[in-house]
């Protein structure tokens, strides 16, 4: 289900507790965009440049927190929100609660429950840019939590990023998600840049390779979707591509970090995840029966 916000954008007061890179970032969003917004930091001073720029500053959470419709939460770890929270007391009742603090699934499900105790509603959300990013039209926000809340106040998110979504009425959605796009994006960075060292040890650019090598690398993002289709129906046999041809090239790689002296750690790894499985009797299946290697730990 696609939950879409109203397309009336009128101001809400929007409290933001924390003004760390990221919770400035925020503030600055909402101010920008003519929403009456309250400040609060542990830290005396960091809401300056905000004042300045039209923001209010108050030097209690339960103060600001009685200030905002929406009270939005960007610090360092879900037991700093759940207890700035919980230090507002009955100041939170009928409020909506934002927290965008990074964390766990059962971090941001914790402090969940707690805001609802105290008579809140819940959103969590998954920020995925950096501070500059906030407000592109290309950044992501996840939202998961109260698909109401997100009903009521999309609109008033939407200067935050310009592809925000409500995914699940699960809190920890939205950190599953991003791990999820982390885990890929660290993958793709080891895999690459150990394909740099490979490279620079042979004297060739890493940029002229990419400019022969483009078409060949864009192929392999825009291959995700088979492989989600074959680990969401749990069909991996194919009729070509099969993980028993991929030992060879792996080999190849192996040997060749070896006589560079390149850290082989990678591909070695890689090697042992594809002999186990061809091994098991799945060499006719598609890579993506891989997953089974990591469901089982």
């Amino acid at each position: 289900m696609t939950t879409t916000p109203s397309t009336t954008i009128a101001p809400v007061t929007v409290t933001v507790l924390g003004l760390g890179e990221m919770g400035s970032a925020l503030a600055n969003a909402f101010v920008s965009n003519g929403h009456p917004t309250t400040v609060w930091n542990r830290t005396p001073g960091k809401a300056d440049a905000l004042v300045r720029a039209g923001a209010r500053a108050v030097s209690e959470p339960g103060q600001a927190v009685a200030a905002g419709e929406l009270v939005v939460v960007s610090v360092q770890g879900n037991d700093i929100a759940r207890e700035i929270l919980e230090s507002a007391g009955e100041a939170l009742a009928g409020r909506t609660v934002l927290n965008l603090t990074d964390g766990t699934s059962t971090a941001a499900r914790e402090v969940a429950e707690r805001a609802a105790a105290q008579g809140a509603d819940y959103l969590h959300g998954q920020i995925m840019t950096i501070a500059p990013g906030i407000g592109q039209p290309e950044s992501v926000v996840f939202y998961g939590g109260s698909e109401t809340a997100y009903g009521r106040y999309g609109s008033a998110l939407t200067p935050l990023a310009g592809r925000g979504a409500w995914i699940s009425a699960d809190p920890g959605m939205p950190a599953l998600y991003g791990m999820a796009v982390h885990g890929t994006m660290w993958g793709l960075l080891n895999g690459f840049l150990h394909a740099a060292a490979l490279l620079s040890d042979a004297g060739v650019g890493v940029r002229q390779f990419l400019s022969h090598a483009e078409p060949s690398m864009s192929a392999l993002t825009s291959f995700l979707p088979f492989l989600a289709d074959e680990v969401d129906s749990g069909e991996f046999a194919v009729p070509f591509g099969a993980l028993k041809h991929h030992l060879p090239s792996i080999e190849d790689l192996l040997r060749e970090s070896e006589f560079r002296g390149i850290d082989a750690e990678l591909p070695r790894y890689t090697r042992a995840l594809v002999t186990k499985l061809v091994e098991a009797g799945h060499g006719n299946d598609s890579y993506s029966r891989v997953v089974e290697h990591f469901r089982k730990g």
